[in-house]
C-alpha cells in the first residue's frame, strides 16, 4: 500500500516519508483506518478518550489503555503491557474513533483487565524489537525443518516476535489435529525463547502474508476487509461465471470473497426473471432456455426438436407467453417476438457520424509502391551480325 506522503521510489522503499511504510498518517499499513475526527476539537469539559489502537506485525492490532495520559498520535512507537515482559507496536488510532473500532470488534473499554501502554518506546527497546524482527526468517526456516523432522502434517506460514524478544508466536495452518508437544520443546531448545503456537485458517494466513490479486491490486482480506463471510458456489451460479476452480479460487485455496460483493445487485435483478427450467409452451412445440443475460434482460430460447436455432427474448416477452400459456392461449411461435426484437435492434445498430470522421483508415499511411518498372532496352542487333560476320 501507498499512502499521499508516502510513494515509492526505485529502490522499492518509500520516498515519501522516509519511515519505510510507517508513516505518521498510517496509510501504508495493513487494515488502515482513516481518523476523520483528527481535526475536530472536543466539546467543552469532555476528557480525551484513554485507550489506543496499536499495530503490531502484518494485521494483529489490539487496543490498550493509556492509564498516564501520554500524549500520543499516529505512528508513534509505544511500549505496551505483554504476558510477559512487554510489547513494541505502532500507533494507528486515538481519540474517539479508538471507541468505535473497539464496539464493532466487541472489545469492552470498561474492563479492568485491558492491558496497558507503559510508555513511548526509547531508543534501546526500538533496537531491540528490531533485532527480534531481523530473527524471524532464519526461526521460520529452522522450525519448518524440526516440524518435517518430526513428520507433522502442518504449515508453519508465519513467525512473530514480541517486542523485548523473550517469546515468539509461530501461525500455522493444518487440516487435521497436530501433536506439536514434541516440536515445542525442540523450538524451546533450539532458540532459548518461550513459545507459542496459534492455529489460523487459510483465509486468515492469506490476510497475514498478502499479496497481488487476480485483479492487479492488493488482496482484500490484507488491507481493509475484517470478516470474513461463507462464500459457496451458488453465488458464481447467480452470476453466471463459469465453475472453474483455478479463477474462482484466490490465494488462500478458497472461493474468492469478491464473489459476494456483487451478488445482491445480481439477485435483485434476478427478482422479474422467470425460473430457467421454465418451459414455454408454443402451437410449434416446447423451448427451453438456454442462457440468460442479466443485467440486459435477455433470454435465448429454442425447441426441443431444433437445439441449435436459438431465439433471443425479453423478458416481457417471455412473462407475456407465460402468462398466455397460463390462459390455455398458447403462441404460435417465438419467431414472432424474435423478430420484434430483432428490428428494434437493428434500429438501435444505425451508424450515425455524430464526430464527422468517416474513414476508419484516415490514419493509416498509405503502401508505397515498389517502384518504376524498368524499360526493356532495344536489343543492339548490329552487335549480333559483327559476330557472325
Amino acid at each position: 500500500m501507498g499512502c499521499s506522503s508516502c510513494a515509492t521510489g526505485k529502490d522499492g522503499l518509500p520516498r515519501g516519508c522516509k519511515n519505510n511504510g510507517t508513516c505518521g498518517t498510517d496509510g501504508c499499513n495493513k487494515l488502515t483506518v482513516f481518523d476523520w475526527l483528527s481535526n475536530m476539537a472536543l466539546p467543552a469539559g469532555e476528557e480525551r478518550f484513554d485507550c489506543v489502537e496499536v499495530r503490531f506485525k502484518n494485521s494483529r492490532k489490539e487496543y490498550f489503555r493509556n492509564p498516564d495520559n501520554l500524549t500520543l498520535s499516529i505512528g508513534d512507537v509505544v511500549a505496551t503491557e505483554a504476558a510477559p515482559g512487554h510489547d513494541v507496536g505502532i500507533v494507528t488510532l486515538t481519540g474517539e474513533l479508538v471507541k468505535v473500532q473497539m464496539k464493532k470488534r466487541k472489545v469492552d473499554w470498561n474492563e479492568e483487565t485491558l492491558p496497558k501502554v507503559y510508555r513511548k518506546a526509547s531508543q534501546k527497546d526500538i533496537n531491540i524489537w528490531h533485532d527480534s524482527r531481523d530473527k524471524e526468517p532464519a526461526v521460520q526456516k529452522k522450525s519448518r525443518e524440526l516440524a518435517l523432522a518430526l513428520g507433522l502434517q502442518m504449515k508453519l506460514s508465519d513467525v512473530e516476535f514480541q517486542g523485548d524478544g523473550s517469546k515468539a508466536t509461530f501461525y500455522y495452518t493444518a487440516e487435521e489435529r497436530v501433536d506439536f508437544r514434541q516440536l515445542i520443546k525442540d523450538m524451546a531448545r533450539e532458540f532459548g525463547i518461550r513459545i507459542e503456537m496459534r492455529q489460523i485458517g487459510y483465509r486468515q494466513e492469506a490476510s497475514r502474508l498478502g499479496g497481488i490479486g487476480s485483479c492487479g491490486r492488493e488482496l482484500c482480506c490484507s488491507t481493509w476487509l475484517t470478516d470474513f463471510r461463507s462464500v459457496n458456489t451458488a453465488s458464481a451460479r447467480y452470476q453466471q461465471l463459469s465453475l472453474n476452480p483455478q479463477k474462482l479460487a484466490g490465494q488462500c485455496g478458497k472461493l474468492k470473497c469478491c464473489l459476494n460483493y456483487e451478488l445482491d445487485a445480481y439477485l435483485d435483478a434476478l427478482k422479474e426473471f422467470p425460473e430457467q427450467d421454465v418451459k414455454l409452451k408454443t402451437q410449434k412445440g416446447l423451448a427451453a432456455c438456454q442462457k440468460i443475460d442479466i443485467f440486459k434482460g435477455l433470454m435465448w430460447f429454442c425447441y426441443l426438436d431444433e437445439p441449435s436455432a436459438w431465439h433471443k427474448l425479453t423478458v416481457q416477452q417471455v412473462n407475456e407467453i407465460i402468462d398466455l400459456s397460463k390462459k390455455r392461449k398458447p403462441v404460435a411461435s417465438l419467431e414472432e417476438y424474435a423478430a420484434e426484437l430483432l428490428e428494434d435492434d437493428q434500429k438501435d445498430a444505425t451508424y450515425e457520424n455524430v464526430v464527422g470522421q468517416d474513414s476508419l483508415t484516415r490514419f493509416d499511411k498509405p503502401k508505397k509502391g515498389r517502384g518504376k518498372k524498368r524499360k526493356k532496352r532495344p536489343r543492339n542487333n548490329n552487335r549480333k551480325k559483327s559476330k557472325n560476320g
